[in-house]
């Protein structure tokens, strides 16, 4: 189910426009919808801390799919922030960050799953739901299933890298209300699983609702 905040959509998108879609993704839920080239999408961090663990995929060919190994090769940084383009397989662009409140998103963390949450935190963990179920859950609306999941970004997720290359998941930098815009190169399917993960500080142990509004510029 989506419900809208109280605050109108045109006031909380980072890039003017015409307000042509706009949902609030509940704690632990799906979402996805294609945004059309050049429309603009605000994910809004309503209450802060939440991770978004994101996919991106051609819409009118979901071979093209969003690449972590391309996308930090062309910026030289595994951060992503404004200025960031979200490139396919083939280096080709999908998305381009244009806006930024937080100003450092990670693309290496990858997603929870039943598998990984066993492995980290002990069998009793296995029953939680994860983030690739939501994006297999979602995924199958448009055709897609575990073969097509690649390595997703996690927007407002804060994953420090180490001197020695060791990762942590700590708390994000994020607060309520922080956004963050990008605008579609091309027709762009965008698959989120707002993520369900209570056993490490991604979420602060507490998962909440994100609002997602897409614009179109004048």
């Amino acid at each position: 189910m989506t419900t809208r905040t109280a605050t109108p959509a045109g006031e909380l998108a980072l890039v003017p426009g015409t307000v042509v879609y706009d949902a609030e993704v509940g704690d632990r839920g799906p979402w996805s919808g294609v945004v059309a080239a050049g429309d603009v999408l605000t994910i809004v961090d309503l209450y802060g801390n939440q991770a978004v663990d994101t996919l991106f995929y051609g819409a009118h060919d979901h071979r093209l799919r969003y690449s972590a190994q391309t996308t930090i090769a062309a910026q030289g940084n595994i951060f992503l922030t404004t200025g960031t383009v979200i490139r396919d397989q083939e280096s080709n662009p999908l998305m381009t960050i244009v806006a930024d409140e937080v100003g450092n998103h990670d693309t290496v963390g990858g997603a929870c799953s039943q598998e990984s949450n066993t492995l980290r935190y002990g069998h009793h963990t296995k029953h939680q739901h994860a983030c690739v179920e939501n994006f297999l859950i979602e995924g199958s609306r448009h055709g897609l299933g575990k073969a097509d999941l690649v390595g997703n970004v996690n927007f407002f997720m804060n994953v420090p890298v180490d001197p020695d290359g060791a990762l942590g998941i700590v708390d994000g930098l994020s607060a309520p209300g922080k956004r963050l815009a990008l605008r579609a190169e091309v027709d762009t399917l965008v698959l989120i699983s707002n993520c369900p993960q209570i056993n490490n500080p991604c979420n602060g142990f507490d998962p909440t609702a994100v609002r997602v509004i897409v614009t179109r510029p004048a």
